[in-house]
C-alpha cells in the first residue's frame, strides 16, 4: 500500500521485536506491550509509532517526540461503535433488561418490579469531549435529553454541536442524571472517579464507563451502588483487566469486583464497546492513512 511493505508480527514478544526493529521505519500495535522510554531509546530507524484505536497510555509519547518519532492513533475508527454501545448499555440500565432477561429465562414474569425509566427529559453529562464523547452526544440527539459537557481541554464547536451545553463543574455536578466517561488514562484521570468525586453530585445518578477501567476506583463505585448514590452502572472496562485488555486478571479478584458482578443494577461487557466488524476495518484504514502521511 502506497509503496510501504508491511510485515505481520502479531505474536512477537517485545524482545523479539527489538531484535528485528532496525529493518523497519514504523511500528503499529494495540496494547500488547508497553512502548516505554527504554524501548524507544533502542529505535534507530523508526519514524512512526502507530496505535490502533484511541488510548495512548502504553506509549511514552513524550519520549518518542524527543526522539523525533511521530505517534499517531485512530480514535475516529471506533468512535461510532463506542457511542452506540454507550447508548445501548444506558437503555439496558433504564429498562432493567439484565434482570428481566434472566428472570424470563427462568420462567419468572415480573412486570411491576421491572418497570423502567425513560431517557426523555433527563440530563446527560459527558466527561471528555473527544471523538468518543462527541459520538455519544450525537447518538443521544433523538432522545430529547439535555446534554452537558465537562472538558477543560476542548472547546465545543457550537455550530456543529448546538444541541450540547459546555458547562462548569458547579452546573455539571448539580444537574446530571446520567454521567458517561470518555477520557484517556493519564496521571490526571487515573482513579478520578472515586468517593470524593461521586459525593460532589447533588443528585443520585446512573454511571457509564467505556473509557478505561483504571479511571474508576472500583471499591468506591461499589460502595456508591450499595448506598444508592449511583442508581446503576454500565461498565465496558474494568480496573482489573490485563495490560493488553485481552483478559481479566481473575486471581484473587477483590470483593468490590464481586459485588459488581452480583448486582442486577450493573451491566458489564469485556472491553468491546469499540469492537465491531465495521470499526475493525475503519481503525485499520484510518491508521494506514496516517502512517502513509508520516512516512511519505
Amino acid at each position: 500500500m502506497a509503496g510501504i511493505k508491511v510485515t505481520e508480527g502479531y505474536h512477537l514478544t517485545k524482545e523479539e521485536v527489538l531484535k528485528c526493529i532496525d529493518d523497519f521505519q514504523g511500528i503499529a500495535l494495540r496494547s500488547r506491550f508497553e512502548i516505554d522510554a527504554d524501548f524507544i531509546s533502542k529505535l534507530n530507524n523508526i519514524k512512526c509509532i502507530a496505535r490502533a484505536g484511541a488510548g495512548m497510555e502504553n506509549i511514552d509519547v513524550l519520549a518518542a517526540n524527543k526522539a523525533g518519532i511521530k505517534c499517531v492513533n485512530s480514535p475516529e475508527g471506533n468512535s461510532t461503535a463506542v457511542g452506540e454501545q454507550a447508548v445501548g448499555m444506558l437503555l439496558m440500565l433504564f429498562n432493567n433488561l439484565v434482570r428481566a432477561d434472566k428472570e424470563v429465562r427462568q420462567g419468572v414474569w415480573r412486570r411491576e418490579e421491572n418497570r423502567g425509566v425513560e431517557l426523555d427529559g433527563k440530563t446527560i453529562g459527558i466527561v471528555g469531549f473527544g471523538h468518543m464523547g462527541k459520538s455519544f452526544a450525537k447518538k443521544l440527539r433523538g432522545f430529547n435529553v439535555r446534554i452537558l459537557v465537562l472538558d477543560p481541554y476542548v472547546k465545543v464547536n457550537n455550530s456543529e454541536f448546538d444541541f450540547v451545553e459546555q458547562c462548569n463543574e458547579d452546573v455539571f455536578f448539580t444537574e446530571c442524571d446520567v454521567v458517561s466517561l470518555h477520557v484517556p488514562l493519564t496521571d490526571e484521570t487515573k482513579f478520578m472517579v472515586n468517593a470524593a468525586w461521586i459525593t460532589r453530585f447533588k443528585k443520585v445518578f446512573w454511571f457509564i464507563n467505556t473509557a478505561r477501567g483504571k479511571n474508576v476506583n472500583t471499591i468506591d463505585l461499589a460502595d456508591a451502588l450499595d448506598s444508592g448514590k449511583i442508581v446503576g452502572a454500565a461498565l465496558d472496562v474494568l480496573e482489573f483487566e490485563s495490560f493488553s485488555f485481552e483478559k481479566i486478571e481473575n486471581k484473587n479478584l477483590p470483593e468490590a469486583f464481586r459485588r459488581l458482578t452480583q448486582s442486577d443494577r450493573v451491566v458489564l461487557s469485556p472491553h468491546i464497546a469499540g469492537w465491531t466488524f465495521e470499526s475493525n476495518k475503519k481503525i485499520a484504514l484510518t491508521l494506514a492513512n496516517k502512517i502513509i502521511e508520516v512516512l511519505s
